[in-house]
């Protein structure tokens, strides 16, 4: 059953407000930072917490690569248990491709070394998938390391793909069924989904995973906690030690929040370490000020979250009670949560004429969604409604006046989609609709024309790889 984090005020937690309101200036200015949530933990209390509408806190949403996170407290229950041995080479686990990997270094290769992404590669092997798409395991170790797998780092996906079938092939069970009764029941961690590769196949392990900010939250504190969760040593606290520090250099990285190092499957930083995933998915633990932080978001600029937070939150943790007490600061703090919200399309409500809208679709003639066809248009009981067509799928949903419609629309192959949207007219001849994928970091921009019956479709926020409809949701 899921259960929430106690919550409490900043001051009661030795935190000063202003610098929380700070840190959300600071996000909230940056014009390449779109955030989607924040939470601030404090000696193991909530002192802040937000959701930008229409996001939400009881929707799980896509973590990109914090799914390694997670990954890692799966093999620490794993070696726990017998399952895999840190120093196991990883061929050892795949004894159906011995005879296919000759390469020296390729067997060699340990299971701490894909766990620290330092197989020996210099670069990502993500080729290995092309080379071997029933098999992405054999694809990646018949690409020979370039140097001793433990001496060089690289963020290398098959790693962690590697870590996570290790898990699941001795485990007989997939990540997230291993998990529900060592780590998301304990923590009560309700549902959350993880996609799998190929399909059908393991759950990716280093990218996939749909979980809640608490949820981020919690193996955060739990990690903090060095293991222990309400009484209980769950992840041995010796994993939680090596997880979360130097397993290998990682000099080569441009940013000086990546330079730090590398654990298993957690990044080191300037303070703390973190777990972080594409686009501003982070689980930030200082423990020296016992403070987790959690957030997603949809950014290209990462580096920045993480200087607002040394810049403008970190100075407002402090060890005197009463340190930040009060008043106005408080007030204001609470209220800039309560209205936190993305802006809607600004658009005309509804055409003059609904007949020339309502006829052929629309052609999709330009693009970021490879599988997007035609565009249909019609007017609802409310309002009106858009329906995206693919080549074997179809979603329908309401759209907004000025404001975010959210609906769960289910598509051909009988998936809820959810979804929040906007739009209107910005003339006689061109509608604007703005769509956000409610369980993804991710929004789309549609305008469609009259004239020629076309229509444009681009990512605001273009996910990674090839998404097709039935992508943009928390698997079952």
């Amino acid at each position: 059953m899921t259960r929430s984090l106690p919550r409490s005020t900043p001051a009661e937690q030795q935190v000063d407000p202003a610098a929380i309101l700070r840190f959300l200036d600071a996000l909230d200015a940056h014009p390449g930072i779109e955030m989607h949530s924040v939470m601030v933990l404090r000696h193991g209390h909530v002192v802040a917490e937000g959701w930008w509408e229409p996001y939400s806190a009881e929707r799980p949403q896509l973590l990109y690569s914090l799914s390694k996170s997670f990954t890692s407290t799966a093999a620490a229950f794993a070696q726990a248990e017998g399952l895999l041995g840190l120093d196991d080479t990883v061929i050892s686990h795949f004894p159906e491709f011995d005879a296919d990997i000759t390469d020296p270094r390729s067997r060699s290769m340990k299971v701490r070394h894909v766990a620290a992404m330092a197989s020996g590669h210099t670069r990502d092997t993500r080729e290995a998938i092309e080379r071997d798409g029933e098999e992405p395991v054999r694809g990646f170790l018949l690409i020979p390391p370039d140097r001793e797998p433990g001496t060089v780092f690289a963020y290398n996906q098959p790693c962690t793909y590697t870590l996570a079938s290790i898990i699941q092939r001795n485990a007989g069970m997939p990540l997230t069924q291993y998990l529900r009764p060592r780590l998301f029941d304990p923590l009560g961690i309700g549902h959350v989904g993880w996609q799998t590769l190929p399909e059908g196949g393991p759950e990716m392990g280093y990218s996939g995973l749909h979980a809640r900010t608490e949820d981020v939250a919690k193996l955060g504190q739990l990690y903090l906690q060095q293991g222990v969760w309400e009484g209980l040593q769950l992840v041995p606290a010796e994993w939680v030690k090596q997880a979360t520090s130097v397993q290998v250099g990682t000099p080569e990285m441009l940013s000086a929040d990546w330079q730090q190092g590398y654990g298993f499957q957690f990044w080191m930083a300037r303070h703390g370490y973190r777990g972080d995933g594409a686009f501003g998915q982070y689980c930030v633990v200082l423990p020296e000020q016992d403070v987790v932080i959690a957030t997603t978001a949809y950014t290209d600029y990462m580096q920045a979250m993480l200087d607002a937070m040394w810049t403008r939150l970190l100075p407002g943790f402090g060890t005197q009670p009463g340190f930040g007490a009060g008043g106005p600061a408080q007030e204001r703090l609470a209220a800039r949560l309560r209205e936190l919200r993305l802006p809607a399309c600004d658009a005309g409500t509804l055409p003059a004429d609904w007949d020339s809208w309502t006829g052929a679709p629309f052609s999709v003639d330009s693009s970021d969604l490879h599988a997007l066809s035609a565009i249909e248009v019609a007017p609802e009981a409310d309002g009106w409604q858009i329906s995206l067509t693919e080549a074997a799928n179809r979603l329908t949903f309401p759209v907004g006046a000025g404001s975010w419609t959210v609906s769960t629309p289910t598509d051909a192959f009988g998936n809820a989609i959810p979804v929040a949207a906007s739009g209107g007219w910005l003339d006689d001849h061109t509608l604007r609709a703005e769509i956000i994928f409610l369980e993804t970091p991710h929004r789309m921009d549609i305008e469609c024309s009259l004239p020629g019956r076309t229509a444009r479709a681009t990512w605001r926020n273009p996910p990674l790889g090839d998404r097709t409809l039935r992508d943009l949701r928390c698997p079952d």
